[in-house]
């Protein structure tokens, strides 16, 4: 045990290495929450227009014009955007982010926000537009008998019906991503991996930091599980 407390000592105390840590913690939750942002927001975009597309364009393609032409130009530029990014590892479009798209910039969080927002946006769209795909064609039905505009259906009928299914799902979706952004340090970012991997070369002492680090991150993860199984446990209460 004394041993332990030693080698604990030398590895995170010793230069205030713990620091590192912490700040490779913060940067690697700020990474992750803005990512969220930029995933929910690009997502919602993309589902809207996907859904929008395959739920109508029977009725569309009838009566034709620029509206159904604009929509189909958007379904299909969404289609290659989620073909490519879904087909592609993370660590690559973190690099072509950081190396090709924004070559000229020195700012590496706000790279990795784009490139992990980007990304989730992909997964949020395939979650979101499932969600939306999977509510009752009779709920669009009542939603128009009542008076309502597509618009206004999907705001007060089908949105709150559709969150209720793909919450949890969306919330594992950001599990993921924190677990994702442990590839940050590609582009030299001071993430909570590549802080745990700067005091392993500086005091050539693997175990402890690599093991520190995964708890962190394991405790994260389990924090956030323990927040959806609530979430999913009040949404079985509500649908009572």
């Amino acid at each position: 045990m004394s041993d332990f407390i030693t080698q604990f000592q030398f590895v995170f105390l010793e230069s205030e290495r713990y620091q590192l840590v912490l700040q490779g913690l913060l940067a690697t939750l700020e990474i992750t929450f803005f990512a969220v942002l930029i995933g929910i927001v690009l997502g919602t975009l993309v589902a809207s227009v996907r859904s929008t597309y395959d739920k109508n364009q029977e009725e569309l393609k009838k009566h034709g014009g620029i509206g159904y032409f604009a929509l189909a130009v958007a379904n299909v530029i969404c289609k290659i955007y989620l073909t490519v990014i879904r087909g592609t590892p993370a660590v690559v479009q973190l690099l072509i982010a950081y190396f090709i798209i924004f070559a000229s910039s020195n700012n590496d969080i706000q790279i990795a926000i784009f490139a992990f927002g980007v990304n989730s946006g992909a997964y949020v769209a395939e979650i979101i537009r499932a969600g939306i795909m999977s509510v009752d064609n009779g709920q669009f039905e009542a939603g128009r008998s009542l008076g309502f505009t597509y618009v206004q259906t999907m705001i007060y009928v089908i949105i709150p019906q559709m969150v209720k299914n793909v919450l949890p799902a969306l919330c594992n979706e950001f599990i993921v991503l924190i677990k994702e952004t442990s590839v940050a340090g590609y582009i030299g970012i001071m993430d909570l991996t590549k802080a745990g991997d700067l005091i392993r070369g500086r005091t050539f002492s693997a175990f402890l930091p690599l093991i520190g680090v995964a708890a962190i991150y394991l405790f994260l993860v389990m924090i956030l599980t323990w927040l959806v199984g609530k979430l999913e446990r009040r949404l079985r209460v509500n649908e009572r």
